[in-house]
């Protein structure tokens, strides 16, 4: 059994948290809704790399979607038609389509994808640009910077 949780009143407490809490509403209502299929593991393989495991057994990989957009990331597995041929008596590998997304920090970017195995692998990399990273300011020595009070008491002086 399910239980639903009313949210409601975080919007009310507090500013600038709207977001968060749609994200974790739409989180807490998706997996209710796909039943967690496929299975994934997400890792972090050093300081700024990342994987994403997810399991699609009985998928080809000409079958499998890897979509990147800004802070999102798609897997999608559309099964192709089957030649009708076999007559199974009990049928344990799911094969419905799939959409499964991802929200990405910024700056996370996917590197690649593997398929083996039944495995589906996705390599993420955090690039932050040189510009946004933070840097160290050398603190010189040199000649005695005027005050701005300083400049102040001079000019009523004169």
């Amino acid at each position: 059994m399910r239980t639903a949780y009313d949210l409601s009143p975080l919007y009310r407490s507090m500013i600038g948290i709207d977001r968060m809490v749609d994200l974790i509403d739409s989180a807490m209502q998706a997996d209710g809704e796909s039943g967690n299929y496929p299975p994934y593991d997400i890792e972090k393989a050093g300081d700024d790399e990342y994987r994403v495991t997810v399991a699609v057994a009985g998928f080809k990989p000409d079958e499998l979607n890897v979509t990147s957009q800004p802070n999102l990331l798609i897997v999608q597995g559309r099964k192709g038609e089957e030649d009708g041929q076999r007559n199974y008596l009990h049928r344990g590998i799911a094969t419905r389509a799939f959409e499964r997304r991802f929200e990405l920090a910024d700056y996370v970017v996917v590197k690649g994808a593997d398929y083996a195995d039944g495995v589906l692998t996705i390599h993420l990399v955090r690039e932050v640009p040189e510009a946004l990273r933070p840097r160290r300011i050398e603190i010189g020595t040199g000649p005695k910077v005027e005050r701005l009070e300083d400049r102040q008491s001079d000019r009523k002086a004169a």
